[in-house]
Protein backbone atom coordinates (compact mmCIF):
# COMPACT_ATOMS: atom_id res chain seq x y z
CA UNK A 1 0.00 0.00 0.00
CA UNK A 2 3.16 2.12 0.34
CA UNK A 3 3.29 2.59 -3.03
CA UNK A 4 -0.21 4.35 -3.43
CA UNK A 5 1.07 7.44 -1.46
CA UNK A 6 4.08 8.23 -3.40
CA UNK A 7 3.11 12.07 -4.37
CA UNK A 8 2.41 11.10 -7.77
CA UNK A 9 -0.25 9.08 -6.20
CA UNK A 10 -1.53 11.93 -3.77
CA UNK A 11 -2.20 13.71 -6.74
CA UNK A 12 -4.33 11.46 -8.48
CA UNK A 13 -5.92 10.83 -5.50
CA UNK A 14 -6.61 14.56 -4.96
CA UNK A 15 -7.46 14.90 -8.72
CA UNK A 16 -10.40 12.35 -8.24
CA UNK A 17 -11.74 13.74 -5.42
CA UNK A 18 -11.84 16.84 -6.82
CA UNK A 19 -13.32 15.83 -10.22
CA UNK A 20 -15.84 13.44 -8.59
CA UNK A 21 -16.88 16.35 -6.09
CA UNK A 22 -17.03 18.72 -9.17
CA UNK A 23 -19.37 16.38 -11.21
CA UNK A 24 -22.14 15.97 -8.37
CA UNK A 25 -22.19 19.75 -7.56
CA UNK A 26 -22.41 20.44 -11.19
CA UNK A 27 -25.29 17.78 -10.73
CA UNK A 28 -26.90 19.71 -8.20
CA UNK A 29 -26.50 22.93 -10.15
CA UNK A 30 -28.51 21.61 -12.74
CA UNK A 31 -31.20 20.14 -10.57
CA UNK A 32 -31.45 23.63 -9.14
CA UNK A 33 -32.10 25.35 -12.97
CA UNK A 34 -34.24 22.66 -13.43
CA UNK A 35 -36.52 22.96 -10.67
CA UNK A 36 -36.50 26.73 -11.98
CA UNK A 37 -38.37 25.64 -15.15
CA UNK A 38 -35.51 25.05 -17.78
CA UNK A 39 -36.38 21.51 -18.90
CA UNK A 40 -33.41 21.24 -20.76
CA UNK A 41 -31.31 20.60 -17.14
CA UNK A 42 -33.47 17.60 -15.88
CA UNK A 43 -30.85 15.09 -18.59
CA UNK A 44 -27.85 17.08 -16.92
CA UNK A 45 -28.57 16.77 -13.78
CA UNK A 46 -28.63 12.79 -14.36
CA UNK A 47 -25.36 12.82 -16.66
CA UNK A 48 -23.20 14.97 -14.33
CA UNK A 49 -23.42 12.33 -11.48
CA UNK A 50 -22.77 9.90 -14.14
CA UNK A 51 -19.35 11.69 -14.86
CA UNK A 52 -18.34 11.11 -11.35
CA UNK A 53 -18.97 7.99 -11.32
CA UNK A 54 -17.15 7.24 -14.06
CA UNK A 55 -14.38 9.20 -12.55
CA UNK A 56 -14.77 7.10 -9.25
CA UNK A 57 -14.87 4.29 -11.43
CA UNK A 58 -11.02 4.72 -13.18
CA UNK A 59 -9.37 5.74 -9.61
CA UNK A 60 -10.84 2.61 -8.30
CA UNK A 61 -9.65 0.57 -11.22
CA UNK A 62 -6.16 2.29 -11.27
CA UNK A 63 -6.12 1.94 -7.91
CA UNK A 64 -6.46 -1.89 -8.33
CA UNK A 65 -3.74 -1.89 -11.39
CA UNK A 66 -1.23 -0.72 -8.65
CA UNK A 67 -1.91 -3.31 -6.31
CA UNK A 68 -1.80 -5.93 -8.57
CA UNK A 69 1.08 -5.16 -10.39
CA UNK A 70 2.30 -5.79 -13.97
CA UNK A 71 1.23 -9.08 -13.88
CA UNK A 72 -1.46 -9.72 -11.98
CA UNK A 73 0.41 -10.53 -8.85
CA UNK A 74 0.67 -8.14 -5.51
CA UNK A 75 3.08 -6.12 -5.58
CA UNK A 76 6.00 -6.68 -3.37
CA UNK A 77 8.64 -4.10 -2.46
CA UNK A 78 12.14 -3.86 -4.47
CA UNK A 79 14.83 -5.53 -3.26
CA UNK A 80 18.06 -4.19 -3.70
CA UNK A 81 20.83 -5.89 -6.41
CA UNK A 82 22.72 -9.09 -5.23
CA UNK A 83 26.50 -8.26 -4.74
CA UNK A 84 28.38 -9.64 -7.31
CA UNK A 85 30.24 -13.16 -6.43
CA UNK A 86 33.42 -12.30 -7.84
CA UNK A 87 34.70 -8.39 -7.26
CA UNK A 88 33.91 -6.44 -11.05
CA UNK A 89 31.47 -8.88 -12.17
CA UNK A 90 28.59 -7.34 -13.52
CA UNK A 91 25.44 -6.98 -11.14
CA UNK A 92 22.29 -8.61 -12.80
CA UNK A 93 19.28 -6.20 -12.26
CA UNK A 94 16.55 -8.60 -13.86
CA UNK A 95 15.89 -10.60 -16.79
CA UNK A 96 18.19 -10.41 -19.99
CA UNK A 97 16.83 -8.54 -23.07
CA UNK A 98 16.97 -11.02 -25.85
CA UNK A 99 17.23 -9.22 -29.11
CA UNK A 100 16.87 -11.10 -32.26
CA UNK A 101 19.91 -10.54 -34.12
CA UNK A 102 19.81 -10.88 -38.39
CA UNK A 103 22.48 -12.21 -40.02
CA UNK A 104 24.77 -9.09 -41.51
CA UNK A 105 24.35 -8.79 -45.09
CA UNK A 106 25.56 -6.04 -47.37
CA UNK A 107 22.73 -2.85 -48.28
CA UNK A 108 21.44 -4.04 -51.44
CA UNK A 109 22.57 -1.30 -54.34
CA UNK A 110 19.80 0.64 -55.10
CA UNK A 111 20.18 3.15 -58.10
CA UNK A 112 17.48 5.41 -57.09
CA UNK A 113 18.13 5.61 -53.24
CA UNK A 114 21.94 6.36 -54.52
CA UNK A 115 20.61 9.09 -56.69
CA UNK A 116 18.65 10.84 -54.22
CA UNK A 117 21.32 10.58 -51.59
CA UNK A 118 23.38 12.63 -53.75
CA UNK A 119 20.95 15.07 -54.43
CA UNK A 120 20.11 15.86 -51.07
CA UNK A 121 23.90 15.82 -49.99
CA UNK A 122 24.08 18.88 -53.25
CA UNK A 123 21.52 20.46 -51.49
CA UNK A 124 22.97 19.88 -48.47
CA UNK A 125 26.28 21.69 -49.91
CA UNK A 126 24.60 24.48 -51.57
CA UNK A 127 22.54 25.58 -48.90
CA UNK A 128 21.12 28.70 -51.24
CA UNK A 129 20.27 26.93 -53.96
CA UNK A 130 17.30 26.08 -55.59
CA UNK A 131 16.15 22.42 -56.33
CA UNK A 132 15.66 23.20 -59.62
CA UNK A 133 19.34 24.19 -59.64
CA UNK A 134 20.80 20.88 -59.67
CA UNK A 135 23.16 19.86 -61.90
CA UNK A 136 22.22 15.99 -61.90
CA UNK A 137 19.27 14.38 -62.91
CA UNK A 138 16.12 13.43 -60.69
CA UNK A 139 14.00 10.92 -61.90
CA UNK A 140 10.68 10.03 -60.37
Amino acid sequence: MKGLWTPAWIARHLLALVLAAGCLALGWWQYSRAADGNSISWGYMFQWPVFGGFVVFIWWREVQLARRGPAGEPVSPPQPPAAPATPGAPVTLGRPVRVSVEPATGPAHDPELDAYNDYLAWLAAHPGARPSDYPGRITT
